[in-house]
């Protein structure tokens, strides 16, 4: 039944869109292409060198890759609430801590380079857009990435394919899957706690700041349980509202060759998955590196089970193919 008629030209072919009683559409005209379903998560170029992934149009993650970067990063990253579980910097000492950026990529010594502070010589240049997907259930982008030293030196290539997967009740997975390749020479990866990911919560998300809570997958709760002990997830999760707990739980991939990883935790709101906590890695030539990661976006405070039975869900999901994709001309 034809509720609403509207009249539609696509080319040379007119005919009617119709608004069923049910709000979907139909077309009424002879002729017309069948409409397609229009994905559930998309992943949206915006301007300022920057990608929107959205759900049913509702932004849940922006991406941002600009040549003026020391590095690209994710921020925000929504909760449920409306509200971003992240945020740029220390609060309480934004100057040293400006690398903190919401959720990066990046290591403190590659073949003894910093890329991890930005007063290091290292950075993370973005090089291209090889793919964007969207779908009913997910929506992501395949990027190209150069890991420089001044004045332009390459040590490594990356490909990351950064996805946002839609979950119930407004929750939700950020996925960074990373493929590390040494350009011209063996790069080593040094000893340290900081790098391969970061995340920098909310504010009041921090034990000390907010009252929240850090617990691990094995049994260990807020800095002093957590910090430095290898673990499978650590979940950080405190108030974002007035009415509102939520959190993220940064998860380890089964895959990765550190597994389970050292996590790098602060009572003050920062975590981060630690790939060479217990001894330098090299990366020999024609030899890459393929690493996974997820953030599981929640509400309140999920009982241990329920986040380990996400992080299984995520551990049995297949890797996709991280492929150099033919340029259009």
């Amino acid at each position: 039944m034809c509720i609403k008629p509207v009249a539609l030209r696509l080319g040379g072919l007119a005919g009617v869109v119709c608004l069923g009683a049910m709000g979907g559409l139909a077309w009424a005209g002879e002729n017309l292409p069948s409409p397609k379903p229009v994905p559930q998560m998309q992943a949206i170029p915006q301007p300022g060198a920057q990608i929107s992934f959205q759900r049913d149009g509702v932004e849940l993650a922006r991406y941002h890759f600009g040549q003026e970067l020391r590095r690209p990063f994710v921020f925000p990253v929504v909760g449920p609430a409306g509200r971003s579980l992240t945020r740029l910097g220390h609060p309480h000492d934004p100057e040293s801590h400006s690398h903190h950026n919401s959720v990066w990529i990046s290591h403190n010594d590659v073949n003894g380079v910093s890329f991890w502070d930005d007063r290091g010589k290292g950075r993370i240049l973005h090089q291209r857009i090889e793919r964007f997907e969207d779908g009913p259930e997910e929506a992501a982008v395949l990027t190209l990435n150069a890991w420089t030293v001044e004045p332009g030196k390459v040590l490594l290539e990356e490909r990351r394919r950064t996805a946002a997967r839609g979950l119930p009740s407004g929750e939700w997975l950020l996925v960074i899957d990373l493929q590390l390749e040494a350009k011209d020479e063996p790069v080593v990866l040094g000893k340290t706690p900081f790098g391969l990911l970061g995340v920098r919560m909310a504010k009041t998300i921090g034990v000390n700041d907010g009252g929240g809570l850090i617990r691990n997958s094995e049994g260990g709760v807020n800095e002093a349980g957590v910090f430095w002990k290898r673990a499978r997830w650590v979940d950080c999760s405190g108030p974002i509202t007035a009415d509102a707990v939520e959190g993220i739980v940064l998860m380890d991939h089964p895959s990765n060759p550190n597994h389970p990883a050292f996590f790098h935790v602060r009572d003050d709101g920062w975590t981060g998955a630690a790939l060479t906590h217990d001894g330098p890695r090299t990366l020999e030539l024609r030899k890459p590196l393929r690493l996974r990661y997820a953030l599981y976006i929640h509400r309140g405070v999920p009982a241990p089970a329920a986040i380990e039975e996400k992080w299984q869900a995520f551990a049995k999901t297949p890797l996709p193919e991280l492929k150099v994709q033919t340029q259009r001309r």
